[in-house]
């Protein structure tokens, strides 16, 4: 069991938010945790997989048609 954990506010400095995004993430359950009597642990797969599944990619511009005039 070589799995990486990161509290709250390690979370929130990889994230670049305060202490009370990751807190709200455990409690409308998005991301997945660890909970060891009051500490709560994030694996850093869950956090990749929370990243990975709310990343938005570029759409490419469509090409617009030229009517013919």
């Amino acid at each position: 069991m070589e799995e990486t954990y990161l509290d709250v506010p390690a979370l929130a400095k990889l994230l670049g938010t305060t202490e009370r995004f990751p807190r709200r993430l455990v409690a409308e359950r998005r991301i997945r945790y660890l909970k060891a009597g009051t500490h709560v642990r994030f694996p850093a797969s869950a956090v990749e997989e929370f990243l990975a599944a709310n990343t938005v990619e570029p759409i490419r511009p469509r090409r617009r048609m030229r009517r013919a005039a």
